[in-house]
């Protein structure tokens, strides 16, 4: 037909070009000619709609291929056995379908932008914000499980109007900005931004008679104290969810939850790994060279472990089930002691030369640390 332009030098592709290539462009030259971009400027508007004639044709694969075959013609409608293309949809409509239906079905960028009546609506009830608290427990907390209260600055429904955010039963209308959406949008090139509504702050709503206590919001901030359970075995970076004990909503809304991140003050005596605990304890050298029995100390109380004949410092003995329970299981972990032998630093004259005598009667050969390391050293010392 004459007078037409070629629909893919108009979408600006190649005839070869791929389904997703040609709407992509489309959708790229659509934003750009839209009329609601370009008001009162009738090029643009006749460069959309022709845009939509083309697309219409070439997204489509059996007009496609007729296009390919009889040019414009296809879509006479005439005789000699070409088919018809069954005319073309409004340009405002396939635009909204190109788009996700994102532009208000055919009502353009005004709908988008909050100007149009279509679009989904805020309920006017806001959930509250989640809210996080860090608290500090002791090991022997953590490994017991305690019960703490809390106290925190939250919002709590305002008494003054039962959380309505207005005493009059018809203070509350539509916002008239964002059309009850809560959101408003601006394009900013071929990107739409979308911000929450300035003038209602996302309620979707305006109150024109505002309780005087809460501002409006259903909602006023205080000072709360929450119980909360912690179970035995936690950790450092262990978080708790309290649920419903967050911000309440805006306006009657749900109120959030209450995230309690703990952390375990490190211990003067013992030190933690997942469920086992480690500590050092001092081992008189009398006991550690005739045996005996050493006191340690657990987080249950006082313990005692069996030390054997002649025992060298950095033997580790191991309690089981005094450690940490196990979050994920019925399983308590161990307290490993290691003991590290005390050589006396104070001895009298009488002491020292009776140590010396000892030393003499034992000899190297009940010394067996001494005696493995010489055998390994020797090449070194030529001994």
């Amino acid at each position: 037909m004459a007078g037409k332009r070629c629909y893919y030098e108009i979408l600006e592709v190649e005839r070869q070009a791929s389904a997703d290539v040609i709407k992509k462009s489309y959708r790229k030259l659509a934003v750009k000619f839209h009329p609601d971009k370009n008001p009162g400027d009738h090029t643009a508007e006749d460069k959309f709609k022709e845009l939509g004639e083309a697309y219409e044709a070439l997204s489509d694969a059996d007009k496609r291929a007729a296009y390919d075959r009889y040019g414009h013609a296809a879509f006479d409608g005439g005789g000699g056995g070409r088919p018809s293309g069954g005319g073309f949809h409004d340009p405002m409509d396939l635009f909204s379908q190109v788009f996700g239906g994102a532009f208000g079905g055919g009502g353009g960028f005004e709908e988008f932008f909050g100007g149009g009546g279509g679009g989904r609506r805020s309920s006017g009830k806001q959930k509250g914000s989640d809210l996080r608290y860090d608290l500090e427990i002791s090991l022997e907390e953590a490994a017991s499980g305690v019960e703490k209260e809390l106290e925190i600055e939250r919002n709590v429904p305002c008494d003054s109007c039962g959380s309505a955010g207005t005493k009059g039963s018809g203070g509350v209308k539509t916002c008239s900005t964002c059309a009850g959406r809560g959101v408003v949008a601006r394009q900013a090139g071929i990107f739409i931004q979308q911000t929450t509504c300035p003038e209602c702050r996302g309620v979707g709503e305006t109150i024109s008679d505002p309780c005087t206590s809460c501002k409006g919001e259903g909602r006023n901030q205080r000072e709360s104290r929450i119980k909360l359970r912690i179970p035995a075995g936690v950790d450092t970076g262990t978080r708790l969810r309290s649920s419903g004990n967050g911000d309440a909503g805006v306006r009657g809304g749900p109120a959030g939850d209450l995230y309690v991140f703990l952390h375990v003050r490190d211990h003067d005596v013992f030190e933690r790994e997942d469920s086992d605990l480690f500590c050092s304890v001092p081992l008189p050298f009398s006991i550690a060279a005739l045996g005996g029995e050493l006191k340690v100390p657990t987080l249950d109380g006082q313990s005692s472990i069996k030390i054997p004949v002649g025992t060298q410092g950095g033997t580790v003995f191991r309690l089981r089930e005094k450690g940490i329970p196990s979050l994920s299981s019925t399983r308590r972990g161990a307290l490993n002691v290691t003991v590290q032998v005390e050589v006396p630093t104070k001895l009298s004259h009488d002491q020292q030369e009776k140590l010396r005598a000892f030393s003499e009667s034992i000899g190297e050969h009940n010394s067996p640390m001494q005696e493995g390391f010489f055998k390994k050293a020797k090449r070194f010392f030529d001994l």
